[in-house]
């Protein structure tokens, strides 16, 4: 009687479980189908692998082709659709902007050496290279930096012939505004990510004209870099300061309060 017993408690008990069991899988809903992800056009576009600095010949191991998004693919990006060989047609490039890890390659930041040297290299199309002296303190205390803008300024000493025995007149103008640093010494970079770099000499990107004006103004006085921030890099130049007066032209000069008008020697 006991064992019959036991067997019908038994039963019971496991019957019971299965109930609970099928209970739960009932109240279950089933997992919402994610919808497809769409997939959005891509195209080979070609970019930095590794980061190029300034003047540096561009190799093989620098670039590759990787995927972009058709949608914000610029024209000016290398694809390979449009030239597949264009890894060939980069590589031996000098880059005249940095570009970093994972950047588009442009062809508007590189250039052709073709065997000339560095800085003719980098320079723009109509632009002159041209180098002068300085000191820490007429360079900013070495805080100016190749690509950075300065103003020229001109410092001279002139005789007072009004007064016998008087103090020289001193004279200091803008001469060129807004100008690019293309080196300092032979450094067109910064060095070691420094933020100061003091140097003896500068090179400046001018046009041919301020080349010539910077010529004459280093026998006539000091020179001396006063550095502009960044902001005013897309600035509009002020062409009428960037002219000194050519000989045979009439200039006004104001002493002590009276004009007088002189003539630059033919």
């Amino acid at each position: 009687m006991k064992t019959a017993r036991i067997v019908v408690l038994g039963i019971a008990g496991v019957a019971g479980l299965a109930a609970m069991y099928l209970a739960s899988v009932g109240d279950r809903k089933p997992a919402p189908i994610a919808p497809p992800v769409a997939q959005l056009p891509t195209v080979e576009v070609l970019v930095a692998k590794s980061d190029i600095g300034l003047g540096q010949s561009v190799k093989a191991e620098d670039i590759q082709w990787q995927r972009w998004p058709a949608e914000t693919a610029s024209s000016a990006f290398i694809r390979h659709d449009a030239n597949a060989n264009a890894i060939n047609d980069v590589i031996g490039s000098i880059a005249r902007a940095p570009f970093i890890v994972g950047e588009p390659i442009r062809e508007q930041k590189l250039v052709k050496a073709n065997g000339s040297g560095f800085m003719a290299a980098i320079l723009p199309s109509g632009m002159r290279a041209i180098s002068t002296e300085i000191s820490p303190e007429t360079g900013a205390g070495g805080f100016i930096l190749p690509n950075d803008r300065v103003d020229v300024i001109l410092s001279r000493r002139d005789k007072n012939l009004d007064q016998q025995g008087g103090r020289d007149i001193v004279t200091t103008e803008i001469l060129l505004s807004n100008v690019r640093v293309l080196a300092i010494d032979q450094a067109p970079k910064e060095k070691d990510g420094n933020n100061s770099l003091v140097g003896k000499t500068v090179t400046l990107e001018l046009k041919p004209e301020q080349a010539e004006t910077l010529a004459r103004a280093r026998q006539s006085g000091t020179l001396a870099l006063a550095l502009r921030s960044i902001a005013d890099v897309n600035e509009q130049t002020d062409e009428t300061r960037d002219h000194a007066p050519k000989r045979g032209e009439s200039i006004k000069v104001v002493r002590f309060g009276i004009p007088s008008s002189l003539t630059t020697q033919k």
